[in-house]
């Protein structure tokens, strides 16, 4: 209600100011008019005096003049009649009067003037020259009457305009706030509670006010953008199932891809357990009893070795739902190399796994981050192709994270993965995150692992660090966050 409360201010302010000056202009106006009056009928007054008086003095001479004055001023009530001789002023007189109106006055011109000095207050003084016989001004006749009537008169009018001017303002007020309360204040109080509610997310209300002024344009168009925002909420909704839907399958096809790469080494894994078991199931055909048992164990041995390498490329590549729980990256780190054991021996290079012995522990989803590593082995494995080691490093490492992932410096997982391939021209570095964007031969690889990899980190709150060499190698460490109070093993729904 404080729109309302300013706008009536504002009104009531503006017929406040508005009719205090036409009260102002009323109250001038009576005072001239009033003076004006009194004026007028003082000189009317003098002027009938002055020809009596003259008269009266002609015939009768002065003295019987001022009997007359006296006996005029006895009959008065409010005007007051008083001889002035002028030949010497009073000093009551003397002091009312200025020197240029004493000139006028003995020059034969009436003077009128106001001055306080007698009780009851101010009163108007009209001094009215009477000519002596032989010419000259012998006296004058004052008339002095009081200004009581007209400051109260002035008074009733300033109170009748304080009144007028305070019971209009009143009745304004009244209903300024009566109609701003019903046309303004109660439909922006739900036009506010309506935003409140969009932006809590309850697109489904509408105001529905059936206004066709401002305030019901407003309201429609609240109730317009409420629907668009619901509209757009449910395609994103979709959009994004679709997008996590394209995620997941573009992560599929990149373990797929992996799975193609290590298909020829598990084919050379298996061929070894398989001969085993073909020589040791023909020696069972002839073996003497003796050596059954210990034939039979060499052969679950084997069989139980081929069932394992089957089970681990099955996991790989098999697509699952997200879960997040405490892992130790060392044990991943390791399981990813086990793997993918047939690719250095075929590239005629080694993989190294370096943990400490206190586990380094994070809060992630155990096959993705496997994923990750995969990928990134793989890809320090294609970039040497006369041989090589591959180092991976996990560790605990204080980073500060970068500009665009936000946030102070801390303590994170790292796990580092090092090879000593040709590395990656300068120009290129900024680009090999970016999906099927690849330098490879045909045939190498299709641009998806580091995409893939670059995603899946991010998803985990952590980033991909890059520092690369051409001639010298590339170094990639990939930051996930710590696993804090969160029990080892305990599977979190992502």
């Amino acid at each position: 209600m404080r729109l309302v409360a300013k706008f009536c201010a504002m009104l009531v302010g503006g017929l406040v100011l508005v009719l205090a000056a036409a009260g102002w202009l009323q109250v001038h106006r009576d005072l001239v008019l009033f003076e004006r009056d009194t004026a007028l009928d003082q000189e009317a007054t003098a002027r009938v005096l002055r020809s009596a008086l003259e008269a009266v003095a002609e015939t009768g001479g002065i003295e019987r003049a001022q009997r007359v004055v006296e006996l005029a001023n006895r009959r008065q009530h409010r005007v007051t009649l008083r001889w002035v001789p002028l030949d010497e002023l009073p000093p009551a007189v003397a002091g009312r009067l200025r020197a240029e109106e004493r000139a006028r006055l003995l020059g034969g011109h009436p003077v009128r003037t106001v001055a306080g000095d007698e009780p009851p207050g101010d009163r108007r003084f009209t001094y009215t020259p009477i000519p002596a016989s032989r010419g000259g001004m012998h006296a004058a006749v004052e008339l002095s009457e009081p200004l009581e009537q007209q400051r109260a008169a002035i008074r009733r009018t300033e109170l009748n305009v304080i009144a007028v001017t305070m019971l209009s303002a009143a009745a304004c007020a009244l209903m300024t706030l009566a109609l701003g309360v019903w046309l303004v204040g109660r439909p922006m109080q739900a036009l506010a509670a309506r935003a409140q509610g969009i932006g809590a997310g309850d697109l489904t209300s509408r105001l529905g006010l059936r206004r066709r002024d401002e305030v019901g344009m407003l309201a429609r168009a609240l109730d317009r953008m409420a629907g668009q925002l619901l509209a757009a909420r449910e395609r994103v909704a979709v959009e994004t199932e679709a997008r996590i839907e394209t995620l997941e399958q573009l992560r599929h096809a990149d373990r797929l891809r992996t799975v193609g790469q290590l298909a020829s080494g598990v084919a050379h894994e298996l061929g070894t357990p398989l001969n085993v078991v073909a020589a040791r199931a023909k020696m069972l055909a002839t073996a003497a009893p003796d050596t059954v048992a210990r034939t039979a164990a060499i052969i679950q041995q084997q069989a139980e070795r081929m069932t394992a390498i089957i089970r681990q490329l099955l996991d790989f590549s098999r697509r699952r739902r997200s879960a997040l729980s405490v892992a130790d990256l060392g044990a991943l780190a390791t399981r990813s190399v086990e793997l993918l054991r047939s690719l250095p021996a075929a590239r005629r290079a080694r993989v190294a796994v370096r943990a400490p012995d206190e586990p380094v522990e994070a809060l992630v989803d155990r096959h993705q981050v496997q994923q990750v590593l995969t990928n990134l082995v793989v890809n320090a494995l294609q970039a040497m192709p006369d041989g090589g080691s591959v180092e991976i490093d996990v560790e605990r490492r204080r980073a500060r994270p970068p500009a665009g992932h936000g946030g102070p410096p801390g303590e994170w997982a790292c796990v580092t993965v090092r090879d000593h391939g040709g590395g990656i021209p300068q120009e290129h570095v900024s680009r090999i995150f970016e999906p099927f964007f690849t330098t490879k031969d045909v045939g190498e690889g299709t641009g998806l692992g580091l995409a893939v990899a670059w995603d899946i980190v991010s998803e985990h709150r952590g980033w991909i660090d890059v520092e690369s060499e051409v001639g010298l190698g590339s170094t990639f460490r990939v930051y996930l966050p710590l696993a804090h109070g969160a029990s080892a093993g305990a599977a979190i729904p992502a």
